[in-house]
């Protein structure tokens, strides 16, 4: 976000079930086994999430104490065109009334690409990655690894923050941090990223897809701070049934056939949800 006119903390996720962390080392398997495990299932679930199609639902305020003073709104849904490729069709798309910020083309690139953050094997050689130790996330008992670029190379943009990876499905199922770095140049040209978290919950028995993002931070402008919330729903995951080929454990899932449930089935029963 920019700031018009005016102008990495760690808060407490919003979670009810939020077990104390367990700094012991993992029983049966080694933090390097278990990050070479967790970025092969990113891997198949970043190419299983292009396959799917889907809502992401877009709210962003500025606050004046607890009140609302500005609001930037976007609903939009990911689709196919005829051809196979994905589209973004926005649904929903009123006036912004921000004034205090601007949105920005970094804002959202990392609304539809970063938020809902993936580490597979290709980019794992970017990043220091830390085991810090065991925690339960509602009925899920997760090992918690800090993520932090090994270094900023050129426009490129990294996460760094905190991951949960579930110990059965070696999948991550939340993410805590913030998109970097912040940009600042000369004469008050700033462009600053709130901290962030997103759940994901598993959708189709298989993949831990995002399905809620909030932030809620303070943007700590030259001319000023802007307290900003923001909050991004996914629904409505549906597989794509046209030429397409997923994998799942290194096997080839059946595509669903056209009129078929699988076609335009809902999402099966969330098996972790976040306090709204």
């Amino acid at each position: 976000m920019v700031a018009c006119l005016a102008a990495g903390f760690w808060m407490a996720p919003a979670f009810a079930q939020e077990g104390p962390l367990d700094k012991s080392q993992p029983k049966g398997i080694s933090p390097d086994e278990i990050i070479q495990r967790f970025a092969a299932k990113e891997k198949e679930f970043k190419e299983a999430r292009d396959q799917y199609t889907y809502r992401q639902d877009v709210k962003v305020q500025t606050l004046d104490g607890n009140t609302p003073d500005g609001e930037y709104r976007e609903v939009f849904d990911v689709t196919f065109d005829d051809q196979g490729h994905k589209v973004k069709n926005v649904v929903f798309a009123p006036q912004s009334t921000l004034v205090r910020i601007g949105m920005t083309q970094e804002d959202m690139d990392d609304i539809e690409n970063r938020l809902p953050f993936v580490l597979t094997s290709d980019e794992i050689p970017e990043y220091n990655i830390l085991y810090v130790g065991m925690q339960q996330e509602d009925e899920l008992h997760c090992y918690v690894f800090d993520v932090a670029p090994k270094q900023i190379v050129g426009k490129k943009r990294y996460f760094q923050g905190r991951i949960w990876v579930d110990d059965r499905d070696f999948q991550i199922v939340k993410t805590y941090g913030k998109t970097v770095p912040d940009i600042r140049k000369k004469k008050g040209n700033e462009n600053l990223f709130p901290s962030f978290t997103t759940w994901r919950e598993q959708i189709d028995g298989r993949y831990w897809f995002p399905t809620y993002t909030k932030a809620d931070d303070e943007l700590h402008f030259s001319m000023g701070d802007v307290h900003i919330r923001e909050i991004v729903k996914y629904t409505d995951y549906k597989r794509f049934g046209a030429r397409t080929r997923i994998t799942y454990e290194g096997k080839q899932l059946p595509s669903p056939e056209k009129g078929q449930p699988g076609d335009k089935q809902d999402t099966n029963q969330a098996q972790q949800k976040p306090q709204h």
